[in-house]
């Protein structure tokens, strides 16, 4: 051994038997594990995996229940990784990362993926069920009373809050059965007499309670069997029951329901719903996927052709303007408030920023009652009692969202006006007035373009939104004007996400699928868009 390998394990003795040392290194060891968590991060870590292992469990049981296995599968494994990552010591940086990872694939990704799933299915009013419920949907609906039918002496039960029939037959077995659940043997049925009042695993109601629920009771129908043709029970007073008979007849093998009255014949014809030779369609029908059916439609159809035309062409413009007006009013304002002899900017600059700090829909609400042809604030005070026609009209219509978007996104762009205008140098200005520049040709030829290079990128998100700034169209106008000639309910103030809501959630016949279509449509467009508008900003780098 050298000299120097003897220095060095010296040191290192005396190091590892110094005091001072040894107790630095304790109280460096404590300091680590109090910053690890202790006993109350411990328990607080598995209560909030209990937490989240008990929602893991309901969503499951809720889920086969559905009998959906491939989200039971997604929800188990989540679940797995969950307890994996928090129970590892190797996965620091993974428990930061998973709650804002699966927020988000809870409130985006899936919400993007089922949205362009339903785009690709007939999803709507009359076709939100599978075929199973459409046909007894369609037979309940024909159910006739069978004349002379047995009295079944029952007793309304109750499970889950859902409501049954628990029947007494003739021979005297005890059934139990639901809407969805057809009758059955019950388990460990109690008899009063020859009528069976109670089962395993239901609870009974008495008079009282049928009573308060009355209207339910009446509605009740237990299939018979599990052939729909078989029928179902039914009780006008919760007592007694009698069979009822459907006047539509069912033959799975064949695909058919046929009228037994007047002998028309339906068809499973692969369009999701049972229909006649002559096209007639039995309501409802059931869920299928139709490939790209709705996308075709929605641009092919003549029906929605004129009002996609002018929606879409106010869609435009109402983005263009309202970025254009934003951002030349609000531009102007921080050039104003910019400038160091003008006094008490401060207030000011707090008194333009106000429209900013106030909800969009509460003051799109207080300017639609100022706005009020009738007796709103505009039209009695500031007019003199005129009468503008500022929500009713089309064109005014048009006017009134166009000033209220003004009102609310002028602020945005003071702000961000103000903080570019104060990046730029001031050498720059002093220079070219130097060299005898014009106030106008600084600001042309200077601060605009330097301004632009800050300012580009955030116009084109400005954009995007108001392409889809549904709030002040709703709280505004909600479309209107209404376009009665539309054969869907869309007005003459809709954007093209406004008109998506109306035909997703208002009017007599909701289409979800079509919706959908439609909202892949509008993320299309305004994605390509801002990718051609971000390039073009690049040529903007080359003055920074």
């Amino acid at each position: 051994m050298t000299d120097t390998d003897t220095q060095v394990a010296e040191t290192a003795t005396d190091a590892a038997t110094d005091p001072r040392r040894l107790r630095r290194q304790r109280q460096a060891h404590d300091i680590a594990e109090r910053a690890g968590g202790g006993i109350r991060a411990l328990v607080l870590k598995l209560i909030l995996l209990g937490i989240v292992d008990a929602i893991a469990v309901y969503a499951v049981l809720v889920l086969i229940g559905f009998q959906q296995w491939i989200v039971i599968g997604v929800v188990v494994v989540v679940a797995v990784i969950v307890n994996w990552i928090y129970f590892s010591r190797r996965t620091l940086p993974a428990k930061y990362l998973t709650p804002g990872v699966i927020f988000l694939c809870l409130f985006q990704v899936f919400v993007l993926i089922y949205t362009g799933y339903v785009a690709f299915t007939n999803y709507g009013t009359g076709h939100n069920g599978t075929k199973e419920q459409a046909v007894a949907s369609l037979m309940a609906s024909a159910l006739q009373r069978v004349p002379d039918s047995a009295t079944y002496p029952i007793t309304v039960v109750e499970q889950g809050g859902a409501l049954g029939l628990l029947v007494t037959t003739p021979e005297g077995e005890a059934l139990v059965g639901t809407t969805e659940m057809p009758l059955a043997p019950a388990a460990n049925p109690t008899f009063e007499g020859d009528k069976a009042v109670a089962a395993d695993g239901w609870n009974s109601l008495q008079f009282a309670q049928v009573l308060q629920r009355q209207n339910e009771v009446t509605e009740l129908s237990v299939p018979f069997s599990d052939d729909p043709n078989d029928g179902a029970l039914r009780t006008p007073d919760g007592t007694s029951g009698y069979l009822y008979t459907s006047a539509l007849e069912y033959d799975e093998a064949a695909g058919t329901l046929t009228n037994t009255e007047t002998g028309a014949v339906y068809r499973d014809t692969g369009v999701g719903a049972f229909t006649a030779e002559d096209g007639t369609q039995l309501l409802p029908g059931w869920q299928i996927t139709v490939g790209f059916d709705n996308f075709i439609r929605a641009v092919t159809d003549q029906r929605l052709a004129g009002p996609l035309f002018y929606v879409t062409l106010w869609t435009f413009a109402f983005a263009l303007l309202s970025v254009a007006t934003t951002f030349f009013l609000g531009l102007f304002l921080a050039i104003t408030f910019n400038n160091a002899r003008m006094r008490s900017r401060a207030v000011y600059r707090v008194l333009m920023i106000l429209p900013y700090a106030v909800p969009s829909f509460l003051s799109a609400l207080v300017w639609a009652g100022m706005m009020n042809q009738s007796f709103g604030f505009l039209n009695q005070v500031i007019f003199g009692g005129a009468s503008i026609p500022w929500l009713t009209d089309p064109v005014m219509a048009k006017v009134s969202i166009l000033i209220v978007n003004l009102w609310l996104g002028f602020p945005y762009m003071f702000l961000v006006c103000t903080g570019a205008l104060q990046s730029i140098p001031d050498e720059l200005q002093e220079a070219a007035t130097v060299d005898g520049a014009k106030p106008w040709a600084v600001f042309r030829l200077i601060k605009l373009p330097l301004l632009l290079v800050s300012v580009a990128p955030l116009l084109i998100a400005s954009f995007a939104f108001n392409f889809n700034n549904f709030n002040v169209v709703y709280m505004l106008t909600d479309g209107g004007p209404r376009d009665s000639a539309a054969p869907i309910p869309v007005g003459h103030t809709d954007i093209l996400i406004s008109m998506v809501y109306k035909v997703a959630f208002t009017g007599q016949t909701r289409d979800y699928g079509l919706a959908s279509a439609y909202s892949i449509i509008i993320f299309i467009v305004v994605a390509v868009i801002s990718v051609i508008a971000f390039r073009r900003t690049k040529s903007l780098e080359e003055l920074n």
